[in-house]
């Protein structure tokens, strides 16, 4: 297994093919942009899920920064005393795992969406081409581009954007950034 693991240069990347992206935190040092659900309401939410899931979990020292909780549909919390609000990043990943499979079969058969939602990587270029629309547009600014971009890469996100409709909201950006460029 570890020889098959596969190492990529951002969150972006990582989640390029994952429909739905859920983030660990103990909610501890920051105050996270979507809404905190306990474990086993997201473990429940992944198994319906007819596309590919993602686990996304932070460091054992700084969990998920901002820009990485951008990238997640939801946020999980593993339910834990309040004298320790946190745990080990194995102890982490295993309970969530645990979780994932614990109810497997009693939750019955997978309800799969009549639809598939965009791929991470499509939101990410919904994401990009979005952002470069609000910059052309004046919209943006250098002060606040981190934090529109975490803003913005959210929304889409929320937005619950489906699969067959990817292709005609990344053709009217471009051609939104196509009319930019031609008024120069």
């Amino acid at each position: 297994m570890l020889r098959s693991a596969r190492v990529f240069a951002s969150v972006a990347e990582a989640t390029a093919d994952c429909t739905l992206v859920l983030g660990t935190t103990a909610a501890q040092h920051r105050v996270p942009k979507l809404l905190i659900e306990r474990l086993e309401a997201g473990a429940d939410a992944a198994r319906r899920h007819a596309g590919r899931v993602g686990l996304l979990f932070g460091s054992e020292k700084f969990g998920l920064s901002n820009e990485d909780m951008s990238h997640c549909h939801g946020l999980l919390r593993i339910a834990t005393s309040p004298g320790t609000p946190s745990m080990n990043l194995g102890q982490a990943v295993a309970v969530c795992l645990y979780e994932l499979v614990r109810d497997a079969e009693a939750a019955g058969a997978r309800v799969e969406p009549r639809i598939e939602p965009v791929s991470g990587e499509d939101a990410q270029q919904i994401t990009r081409m979005l952002l470069e629309v609000l910059e052309k547009s004046g919209y943006t600014n250098r002060i606040t581009a981190v934090s529109t971009e975490q803003k913005i890469r959210r929304w889409v996100r929320r937005l619950e954007i489906r699969n067959r409709d990817a292709p005609l909201l990344l053709g009217i950006l471009r051609q939104i950034l196509w009319k930019f460029r031609s008024l120069r």
